[in-house]
């Protein structure tokens, strides 16, 4: 029997917390599994006296998680501090540096300091692993590694934010306004206090930075990534989308463009039969198409304390059993810089909503500003039922043949002005099967 694995977790709380109990629970079968036990002997947090459930007595305690991951009594320093810099990036450094092992769930810090990580792992040759990062319990990271390395990835795309896909189907499935759900996920712990990195599409552009760094052997760059949120969608969008047979989902999408990157998250329409649009509730789901065995999906919960804790222990477990891969898939110096192609350049089908003055003649004068913008029109919809309260305007639709971005982006900024217009029009993309 190998010498015991010993662990510093740095982050108790609910993933931390949940780590702890997994190892716990199941520790006879993992030891089985790796043919060494795995021992946690350090914890940093920053509160001590906080009730987790467990007796954090029989570990040492660390204010500091630097400092811990210096101590030379452990071997893998486990990172679930969250965020971007500060003591999270301060101590996987010093942990890489004292020659250890890391296992993260942070996906910002990856999205962010990446590069500069692997190069300090592959450097000590150490592990650097981060499954938890991406998608919870669903393991993207380790089928993209090493599950489908004989393919050449096409498309990566996904929800990747469980508290935006709840929102959506609650505001689907009750017709609710955004911020009275957004208001019960708070409460039911899906979004933080300050969800403004879930509903702004940031969470899920840091997970696409990682999944398209390791697609596509490039190096990860969160800046490249086009962002929008969810903030705009109404109840009736999600009902007129219903009626031209979409569903709303707020997507990941990395894909290659001849030889540019595309890399962007915002709302989208997907068709009502597709894969993606019967992911609900919390739920993640990534698809990825590669050359060979053309498209894959991994579905399953995103977030929370046991899938998330889950994925921390598979890392673990493989640190453990010596599966030690290239963090991103390749050596960081064969990482390739892309070339990216901005979100004025996409091309594709849209949906168009506009609030219409309640007159004769405003369709038609709406659709001429269209046309003057050069844009192609393949449905359209005129709602004969007033917005409620606001009996002087009705909600009307287009659906365009494929454009570009920037003749939409010319419409919007005419029909923003246009004197049968009211309120700001709303643009939603739409990803074809």
């Amino acid at each position: 029997m190998k010498e015991p694995l010993k662990l510093a977790i740095a982050g108790l709380g609910t993933v931390g917390g949940g780590v702890v109990k997994v190892l716990t629970e199941e520790a006879k079968r993992i030891e089985a599994l790796c043919g060494r036990k795995i021992e946690i002997v350090a914890v940093s947090a920053r509160h001590r006296q906080h009730d987790r459930g467990f007796d954090i007595d029989a570990f040492r305690w660390y204010d500091d998680p630097v400092a811990m991951a210096a101590d030379p009594d452990s071997d893998v320093f486990v990172e679930l501090i969250g965020g971007s810099d500060g003591a999270a990036k301060l101590a996987v450094e010093q942990a890489l540096a004292s020659g250890k092992h890391v296992v993260t769930a942070n996906k910002a810090l990856i999205a962010h300091h990446g590069t500069t990580l692997a190069r300090m792992a592959e450097e000590n040759q150490v592990a650097l692993q981060f499954e938890a990062a991406v998608a919870g319990g669903v393991p993207i990271i380790k089928a993209l590694r090493e599950g489908l390395v004989a393919n050449g990835i096409e498309r990566v795309s996904g929800i990747l934010n469980g508290t935006c896909n709840y929102i959506l189907t609650v505001m689907e499935t009750s017709g609710r306004e955004y911020e009275d759900v957004l208001a019960d996920a708070q409460k039911l712990g899906y979004a933080e206090a300050d969800p403004s990195f879930d509903v702004g599409g940031t969470d899920a552009a840091h997970k696409l930075t990682i999944l398209a760094s390791l697609a596509f052997g490039t190096l990860p760059d969160f800046d490249q990534v086009y962002v929008e949120g969810l903030e705009t969608v109404t109840p009736l969008d999600i009902r007129l989308a219903d009626d031209f047979g979409y569903k709303v989902r707020l997507l990941g999408i990395a894909q290659r463009d001849g030889k540019r990157m595309e890399l962007r998250v915002h709302p989208t329409l997907v068709g009502k039969n597709s894969s993606l649009a019967a992911v609900t509730g919390v739920f993640n789901a990534v698809e990825v198409v590669g050359s060979h065995v053309g498209p894959v999906m991994l579905e399953g919960r995103g977030a929370g304390e046991g899938p998330t804790a889950s994925a921390v222990v598979a890392d673990i477990v493989d640190v453990a059993r010596g599966n030690i891969a290239q963090p991103f898939g390749l050596p960081a110096s064969m990482l390739e810089e892309a070339s990216y192609k901005p979100i004025k350049d996409h091309t594709g089908a849209y949906y168009l909503r506009v609030h219409a003055v309640d007159r004769a003649g405003s369709m038609a004068e709406i659709t001429r500003a269209l046309a003057e913008a050069e844009v192609s029109i393949e449905r359209i919809v005129q709602r004969k039922d007033p917005i409620p309260e606001e009996d002087n305007r009705l909600p009307v639709v287009f659906i365009t043949h494929d454009t570009d971005e920037v003749t939409m982006q010319r419409a919007l900024a005419l029909l923003a002005k246009h004197k049968d217009v009211v309120d700001e029009p709303l643009l939603i993309r739409i990803e074809q099967e």
